[in-house]
């Protein structure tokens, strides 16, 4: 059995079915915020990892864990070595955690120190691990829908710079091989789109998936920073702001290793507006 954590989100949704489609069973761990509904056969279970106990119904004959980290869990909580007893004690042997690119181009910097924690602690740990390290999400970009929506607007910080951003659904499918066939202990896996791509890019990009014009708008960092702190820890906001409008050269490098796992190229921006298009219309 795979246990999935943050089952109802960008890249567990996806990865849910990707498992079942394959034929695995499967255990959708979420905080029950978000209704789902779930392919037939998976089962749900209410858990937080703040609670690391409240994991272990979940886990209790698992095989595998898909360990996902969001929220104020990405600047305090449990020491991730009780998480990873917990699971263990369920019968897990394989882990596969969501980190972030930062953690290795920004190594120290204060708002990766919990994903730092983590990865040293499932390094330490006597698991078979995977960690994958993403770039931004283009599902990040579903918080200009309303004004897409309603203004045919997108309004964002540093329009002209580009950053090789990610499909949550190509991290899902790495993450479901890294799950569930072998040759992945062991490795990380830094996940990038195909190409860089700019706040003004995916406008257009939206745009044409729409066939409407998108005007953009050029934000302040300041009002970025207030509007992101809304939904984001500041620790967070502060440290994603930093990688959008002052991205270091590694930052900025397409990774290989989507390809390397899956045998093709990840999704394009544009192919990910197309297919998300619903969302802006």
């Amino acid at each position: 059995m795979i246990v999935v954590t943050g089952a109802t989100g960008n890249i567990g949704a996806h990865l849910v079915r990707k498992l079942v489609a394959a034929g695995h069973e499967v255990t959708a761990v979420s905080r029950g915020s978000k209704a789902a509904a779930w392919p037939e056969g998976v089962r749900s279970v209410v858990a937080d990892l703040a609670d690391p106990d409240s994991l272990a119904p979940a886990v209790a004959g698992a095989d595998s864990l898909f360990l996902l980290i969001t929220g104020e869990q990405l600047v305090s909580g449990p020491d991730p070595e009780r998480v990873l007893e917990v699971a263990e004690a369920g019968g897990v042997r394989r882990v596969v955690f969501v980190s972030s690119q930062g953690v290795g181009t920004r190594a120290g910097a204060a708002g990766y120190a919990r994903l730092t924690a983590y990865e040293e602690a499932i390094q330490r740990s006597g698991l078979d691990w995977t960690i994958l390290r993403p770039a931004g999400f283009y599902s990040n970009t579903f918080a200009w829908a309303e004004s897409v929506r309603a203004e045919r607007t997108v309004a964002a910080p540093f329009g002209a710079i580009g950053l090789p951003s990610i499909d949550p659904a190509d991290i899902a499918e790495v993450a479901a091989a890294a799950l569930s066939e072998d040759g992945h202990a062991k490795q990380i896996y830094t996940l990038t789109g195909p190409a860089l791509s700019t706040p003004r890019d995916q406008a257009e990009a939206i745009g044409a998936a729409l066939d409407a014009p998108i005007r953009f708008v050029e934000l302040t960092r300041v009002q970025a920073f207030t509007g992101m702190s809304r939904f984001m820890p500041e620790p967070v906001v502060e440290h994603t702001l930093s990688i959008l409008g002052e991205p270091t050269v590694a930052e900025q490098e397409i990774s290989p290793d989507v390809q390397r796992v899956l045998g093709r190229l990840p999704a394009s921006y544009a192919e990910w507006a197309q297919r998300n298009r619903a969302a802006f219309a």
